[in-house]
């Protein structure tokens, strides 16, 4: 989610395989006369209705339509001001903050670095997914809006940690220093305290919040406020077949069976279950560990997952610092809570060492927010990568569950997860035992979109010849293919994608969108373009990025709106863009709603409202990251365009042309500006009440390009929100989470 950030795979390729570009499956299909006509000629997505059977239908028109027809409020105009802009009429409050306390016993946040607690029983930092969970008298579970809910929070990042701490992080000794993207300035040992914060301020928060006369506010005195941190013990679940094999790809020092682990980290998009649990997904977490120096390198098949997954898979040179960490498994201890970071194999078995501990990680953590003492699950059937995102498709009784996932990675891949069980209503609040019905059976996909329009889901399992004789990586069993589940989707040729971000479900008519955020120069020229990722241009103005710098959102309807569907139809909702990007802006966009890198994704219920959230590095001379409101129509309603491809690689001109599907032009009346976030912030993850008059929106990392301290007095803010606003102490930047409301008491967008 993070446009620059200490620990952040997001712009490193760990996908080396070789898909075929569309160029060539498009060659490929015309060869085929029945296909000729079809891609050659001048018939629109609409034209894919004519198609055999064996490909997806158009949606049908009735089902597809919205409780909003027109958005009702003027849009809010790009900014770089140091504050959260609305529409007039909306007004917004902070409900609560990085660092501020779960209970009454914790002292208030400094906002100075003081805190000598270890940060367990304080909000956590870098705000991402969210959801909320209503609960009845007796505190149990339920869907109707009762004026007492639990509000869940994912926590992604120690991206400014440095601000956590009273003169920035602490390395051999030297205090000031900020770790960059790619690890430590040195290599020493750390402060026992600073790591913690920096281990507890990952997870998830989980805080009860009441409904009174000034509206939505949490209870400090609630004892069903908790943390889960990257030390919270957690079990290991997958299918039954595999269960043993699991646990020994996951057996450490900790738990020489492999059947519990400890803590979720790097917790950024999210899900929410049918029956009422909550999804976080553990993104990029790759980067906390290293094998130290000194260690023997690991044999040569970890080594390759690991280097699939953009681990450290050498022992630590300190000449290469992108090797290097966040630097925990330097601290001393008796308990191996840090030395879990450090994955050689210094022991003479895994029950020894942490050689695995990687392996234990990159999961969609399973958790019941309203009983406290449920333990937390790492649901290991739906696959190991960069999850974002655990978007649950329209459930229908008496059929299977489908949870669709990105890989937040350039290069990356779409996923799908399809439960053996049949949805039963009435398994609505059983929580945990529930998710053990639904999410450990089943079987994992992933996507291959193809050059007509059309796509197909390619099952993960080791009965394919192609993953069971893959050359590049040998796979011992199903349990392998899970936990290497990047390897597998290579094996199979799934369709590498512009950094699949968050999913969403258009409740209306079942149709999934994902934010496919960007990519650049290396992945998207013109010889590199394929139809599902049709874009290779230069940003002309501004940052000047090259690829695919603004990204765009694909969606997807299934065959016959089936869970179950092997085949899809696919369009491109929308393109992102500057207004005045010329034949790069596909989409019509203007300055009321241009926009750029779209991350989180969701849609209201109550509206039908389709919200946008950035997460951008290309655009941000003129505006900061923003959210904004969309009224979308279905798969199929645009039509087939041709992309004129330009962009200067290695010092010459290429051009080519990619043929692409793309959703009917919104316009202003159907996409707005909503909301511009402070200086240096993305905004990620949107939840609202069930009446649709509340939303609830977080605004991550503010100021995230304050620099370190270093032999500076103070620290030079480039955002000191939300403190500027009136809220906690002033001065450092927080991320936190807001409450939005009209000031008229009516529904948000309408």
């Amino acid at each position: 989610m993070l446009a620059m950030r200490p620990i952040d795979t997001d712009t490193d390729i760990d996908n080396p395989s070789e898909q075929p570009h569309f160029q060539t499956v498009l060659a490929a299909s015309l060869k085929n006369p029945s296909r000729r006509n079809l891609i050659r000629g001048a018939i629109g997505l609409a034209g894919l209705g004519l198609l055999p059977d064996t490909l997806i239908p158009l949606a049908n028109a009735s089902t597809a339509t919205n409780a909003a027809t027109g958005l009702g409020f003027p849009a809010v105009q790009k900014s770089l001001l140091d504050s959260v802009l609305l529409p007039p009429g909306y007004s917004y409050k902070v409900l609560h903050a990085s660092g501020d306390p779960l209970n009454d016993k914790m002292s208030a946040f400094s906002n100075k670095g003081l805190e000598l607690d270890d940060w367990s029983a304080r909000i956590g930092d870098q705000h991402d997914g969210i959801d909320i969970f209503y609960i009845d008298e007796k505190g149990q579970y339920t869907e109707r809006d009762t004026g007492r809910a639990l509000l869940v929070v994912n926590h992604e990042s120690s991206a400014e940690s440095h601000l956590l701490h009273p003169k920035g992080q602490t390395s051999n000794g030297q205090q000031g220093k900020k770790f960059d993207q790619f690890g430590a300035w040195d290599l020493g040992a750390r402060p026992e305290l600073e790591v913690l914060k920096e281990i507890n301020l990952h997870g998830v928060s989980v805080v009860e919040m009441t409904k009174g006369p000034q509206g939505w506010a949490y209870r400090l005195d609630s004892p069903l406020n908790r943390r889960l941190t990257a030390q919270t013990p957690m079990t290991v679940h997958g299918p039954q077949a595999e269960l043993k094999n699991i646990h020994a790809l996951m057996t450490t020092a900790f738990d020489p069976k492999g059947a519990t682990v400890r803590g979720t980290l790097n917790n950024c998009g999210h899900g929410k279950t049918p029956w009422g649990t909550y999804l976080t997904c553990e993104e990029n977490w790759a980067r906390y560990f290293q094998i130290a120096p000194g260690a023997a390198p690991l044999d040569a098949k970890s080594q390759t997952s690991l280097k699939r997954y953009g681990v450290a898979s050498a022992p630590l040179n300190p000449q290469s610092p992108k090797a290097a960490s966040q630097g925990w498994h330097t601290v001393s201890d008796t308990d191996n809570r840090f030395t879990r970071w450090n994955i050689a194999a210094s022991g003479a078995s895994a029950t020894q060492d942490f050689r695995n501990e990687a392996n234990t990680f990159g999961f969609i953590v399973e958790i019941d927010p309203v009983k406290r003492d449920a333990v937390a699950a790492k649901r290991v059937s739906l696959g190991r990568f960069a999850h974002e995102a655990a978007v649950c498709g329209n459930p229908k009784a008496g059929e299977p569950l489908a949870f669709y996932m990105g890989c937040d990675t350039r290069n990356e891949y779409i996923y799908k997860f399809v439960s053996t069980a049949l949805w039963d209503p009435k398994d609505v609040g059983g929580g945990m035992a529930v998710g053990d019905k639904y999410l450990d059976e089943g079987k994992l996909f992933v996507a291959q979109f193809k050059a007509d329009g059309s796509g197909q889901w390619l099952e993960l399992t080791l009965a394919d010849p192609k993953i069971a004789s893959y050359a590049k990586y040998t796979f011992a069993n199903q349990a392998d293919v899970l936990v290497n589940a990047r390897l597998a989707a290579d094996a199979v040729g799934a369709t590498p994608m512009d950094r699949p971000e968050w999913g969403a479900v258009n409740h209306k008519n079942g149709e999934i969108y994902f934010a496919l955020t960007n990519s650049d120069a290396a992945n998207r020229n013109p010889a590199k373009v394929n139809a599902a990722n049709p874009r290779a241009y230069t940003d002309v103005d501004g940052r000047k990025n090259s690829g695919n710098p603004n990204g765009h959102i694909i969606r997807f309807h299934e065959h016959s709106d089936r869970s179950t569907a092997m085949q899809f139809q696919w369009d491109i909702f929308l393109f992102g863009a500057e207004e005045d990007a010329g034949s790069a802006n596909l989409s019509g966009l203007t300055a009321n709603n241009s926009f750029s890198s779209p991350d989180g994704l969701w849609f209201s219920k109550a509206t039908g409202i389709c919200w946008i959230q950035t997460d951008d590095g290309a655009m941000t001379d003129e505006s900061n990251c923003m959210m904004l409101a969309a009224i979308p129509g279905q798969v199929g309603d645009g039509s087939k365009v041709t992309v004129n491809n330009t962009m200067v690689v290695a010092g010459q001109e290429q051009t080519g042309q990619q043929e692409t599907f793309i959703g009917a032009t919104l316009g202003e009346a159907k996409l707005r500006r909503f909301l511009v976030t402070p200086k240096g912030a993305e905004v990620t993850g949107v939840t609202e009440t069930a009446d649709g008059k509340t939303l609830f929106v977080n605004i991550q990392h503010p100021g995230e390009r304050t620099p370190a301290l270093g032999d500076a007095a103070e620290f030079k803010f480039q955002s000191t929100w939300p403190g500027n606003m009136g809220y906690g102490v002033a001065g450092r930047p927080r991320s936190a989470t807001i409450v939005i409301t009209k000031d008229d008491g009516g529904i948000i967008g309408l």
